[in-house]
Order: structure tokens, then C-alpha cells, then sequence
């Protein structure tokens, strides 16, 4: 096995789609460890885990609380498998700390797509970074650290949280529409699941941000969203 290789976990409790799954992304040159439920999964968690696939409903632990505490411990970024795909899932989801979302039915080429966008995202790009760092009302955002902050006390964001954020406040003013984001973000095609919706109401809930009436991250109606 290759040292350099990244870590992924999945858990999911069809032991066909593990199987698969598995042959996947074996083939694609990853380290993988696959269980059977949550808990397995929660019991596996570790720091040298680059990547956790979490099937949604699994027995002993289902994927939404065992993220949620794989999330109080560690940074790699979480996908679910799931067979729901509808909003209120996808912000529950999102609120454990999930970074994604591929809904079954998915096709290899999805799977293996979205695995690499989102390793590819979160590697960090830092080379065009500001060391100053960069003020959105009383918050600052680190790009360097990663980090969003608000009176030096940090907030806690997904990579794919912080890589919206980071996209709008670099580019303040300028109107980003919801394929833009996912384009920019995931670097790929949007699929039109409604993810960055999701993603964006979820960002405002951890910033204390009425929708309604936001303070960050400004709706330009029928166009997309910005910072000012």
C-alpha cells in the first residue's frame, strides 16, 4: 500500500455496495477501510482518515450522529450516501458537519467525481492567501488557517462551508449564482441538487445570520449571493 496514499472510510450496512464501493476507489489508488454501521465507523474515526463516506441510515449509530461526533474530534471532510435528497435532509446533514451529499442511486463515475472534488478542495490552497487576513463585518476570515473568527473566537465551519465563505468575501461585491459557486467550489458542473442552498442556510444559521435581513452573506434575489 502506498504511504501517500488517502485514507477513506466508508460505512454503509449493504455490504453490496460496500463491496463496490471499495473496488472503486481501490482502483483509483486510495487506502480504504469499510464497516458495517455507525458506530463501527465512530469506532475507526482517526486522524489519519482523509475522507469519511457515511451512508444516512445504518443500525447501531445511523450516519447523522455518528458524524457529528466524528466531527468533535476530527477535521477530514464527511460525505453522506443517502437515498433522500430532499432540503430539510440535506441541512440536517449539512448541521452534523457533512461536507456533501451523493444520493443513491449514484453512478460510479459520480462517486468517484465527487470523491475527488472534494480532496482536491480540501487540500488547502493557500498561494494566493492574505496574511492579513480578511475582514467580513466583525468577523475575519484566515485563509491561511482556514479559519473563520468573530473576537478571536473561532467558528466552526466544514471545509465546503469555508470555501464558500472564502470564495464570496475574496471577491467581495461581486454576485456569485448557485451554479457559479458550485462551479467555483466543486469545480465541476452543478448537478442541481440544491446543495449550496443547503450549504449557505446552514453557514448563516453558525453566524447568527437572518436571512431575512443577513449582515454577511447578502441575497441579490433571482441572481445568487455576495458579501459586501
Amino acid at each position: 500500500m502506498n504511504s501517500d496514499a488517502k485514507r477513506i472510510l466508508i460505512a454503509d450496512d449493504e455490504s453490496e455496495i460496500r463491496a463496490i464501493v471499495e473496488l472503486l476507489l481501490r482502483g483509483e489508488g486510495y487506502d480504504v477501510i469499510s464497516v458495517a454501521d455507525g458506530q463501527a465507523a465512530l469506532d475507526r474515526a482517526a486522524e489519519d482518515i482523509d475522507l469519511y463516506l457515511l451512508d444516512v441510515n445504518m443500525p447501531r449509530l445511523s450516519g447523522i450522529p455518528a458524524a457529528a461526533q466524528i466531527r468533535r474530534r476530527f477535521d477530514a471532510p464527511i460525505v453522506f450516501l443517502t437515498a433522500y435528497s430532499g432540503e430539510s435532509d440535506k441541512v440536517m446533514g449539512f448541521a452534523a458537519g457533512a461536507d456533501d451529499y451523493i444520493v443513491k442511486p449514484f453512478s460510479n463515475v459520480e462517486l468517484l467525481m465527487r470523491v475527488k472534488a472534494i480532496l482536491r478542495r480540501t487540500a488547502g490552497k493557500t498561494a494566493n492567501a492574505k496574511p492579513s487576513g480578511i475582514p467580513i463585518a466583525d468577523l475575519l476570515l484566515d485563509p491561511d488557517s482556514r479559519t473563520l473568527s468573530r473576537g478571536g473566537e473561532t467558528i466552526p465551519l466544514t471545509h465546503t462551508e469555508f470555501a464558500i465563505v472564502e470564495l464570496l468575501a475574496t471577491h467581495k461585491k461581486k454576485i456569485y449564482s448557485l451554479d457559479n459557486i458550485y462551479q467555483s467550489v466543486w469545480g465541476e458542473d452543478a448537478v442541481g441538487d440544491g446543495a449550496i442552498m443547503a450549504h449557505i442556510k446552514n453557514i448563516r444559521k453558525k453566524l447568527g445570520d437572518d436571512s431575512r435581513n443577513p449582515i454577511y452573506i447578502k441575497t441579490a434575489w433571482g441572481r445568487g449571493y455576495y458579501i459586501d
